[in-house]
């Protein structure tokens, strides 16, 4: 009997470490499907950023810029918080762009407005947010209308969430690249010449007579550009994408829900953090969000606007830009934004949503959920 015993505890034993070793394996595969996800559907964007940046540097005509941007550096800032309706990228594809930009003499208190601003205000992801909430209005909870933000209604909460936050940001910048100058950003993000704190361009450090250059010649200098910011940006790409996936794999879609039912500052904050986590391009984010069907309309929007100004990827992308000083002034200021302005719609949502957006259902019915 003691030997069958032992013979059955063995037994045991090996089926246990069998199954923590099946487990471990799930862990390691879902660890490497999360990372290569992440990976290849940021990489297509830096590849068309980074050749834009390449055109841009060496097409773009510095006095362009001083002519396109107002000599008033709030107006300035509130143009280029538009400049994702030009030049429409994704936040990976944005960085390099965004670079090149700094390098042309455009000021900085644009650039971030432009940054924070240009993932979600551009012609695609409006359209796929428009797509992932259409009908959303008609979604039910428990058999009962659930109150949700339609199509429309995201798109213009989110362009305009959006946007107040990147201005607002930008402000901030602006006031701090005065007191420190070009000191805020890295070598290869400053401009060859100071600016003195105006709205003038930089002119080259190198002159070259590009109007007697062979097409092939710009081809080589765009390609050479391009390539440099393709594998500049690809390496903290691939480090943020690496922290994103070890984090992700001991999250799941059903313990977010569960957790952010039970208060509208609980369920923010952790849609917040989850859009830092999970490091999603602009364009596929709101069909994430959609699916959450359950959540307040206030939550869903506070993930749809701070994960494209910031996640774990942007934010080793951002160190190849930035120094720490303005990085995480631009983090700081964008998080407490965002919690303030998500807030305030969640107020104004509960309050007046009904009464404009269902006005054929009696508003007492939105106050039972």
């Amino acid at each position: 009997m003691v030997g069958a015993g032992s013979q059955l505890n063995f037994f045991t034993d090996g089926i246990n470490e069998a199954v923590d070793s099946s487990q471990a394996l799930d862990k390691i595969k879902d660890f490497l499907l999360i990372f290569t996800s992440i990976f290849y559907e940021a990489l297509p964007f830096i590849v068309i950023g980074s050749l834009l940046a390449g055109l841009l540097e060496e097409l773009l005509p510095q006095k362009l810029i001083a002519r396109l941007l107002p000599r008033n550096r709030f107006f300035a800032i509130l143009i280029g918080a538009l400049l994702g309706l030009i030049f429409p990228m994704c936040e990976c594809g944005i960085i390099p762009v965004m670079r090149r930009l700094l390098r042309k003499g455009l000021p900085l208190s644009c650039c971030v407005a432009y940054l924070l601003a240009g993932p979600i205000i551009n012609p695609l992801v409006l359209l796929s947010t428009y797509v992932a909430f259409d009908g959303m209005e008609n979604a039910t909870e428990n058999g009962t209308l659930a109150f949700q933000m339609g199509g429309l209604a995201m798109v213009l909460t989110r362009t305009g969430m959006a946007y107040l936050v990147a201005v607002g940001t930008s402000l901030i910048v602006d006031r701090l690249h005065q007191k420190h100058g070009d000191e805020l950003l890295m070598p290869l993000a400053k401009p060859p010449v100071k600016s003195k704190l105006s709205l003038d361009v930089v002119e080259d450090d190198v002159t070259v007579n590009k109007g007697s250059m062979t097409w092939f010649a710009r081809a080589s200098r765009i390609s050479e550009t391009a390539l440099h910011d393709f594998i500049d940006i690809t390496v903290f790409l691939t480090i943020g994408a690496l922290l994103a996936a070890f984090t992700r794999i001991w999250l799941t879609h059903d313990a977010i829900s569960e957790l952010s039912r039970s208060h509208i500052i609980l369920a923010v904050l952790l849609m917040m953090a989850l859009s830092v986590v999970l490091c999603l391009c602009s364009e596929a984010d709101a069909f994430v969000a959609a699916s959450f069907v359950t959540l307040r309309p206030a939550a869903k929007a506070g993930f749809l606007v701070l994960g494209p100004m910031f996640d774990l990827k942007l934010y080793m992308m951002y160190t190849r830009v930035f120094k720490p000083k303005l990085i995480w002034t631009i983090i700081i200021s964008v998080v407490i934004q965002v919690f303030l302005y998500t807030m305030i719609l969640h107020g104004l949502w509960e309050n007046l949503g009904p009464k404009f957006f269902f006005p054929k259902i009696d508003p007492i019915t939105s106050t039972s959920r």
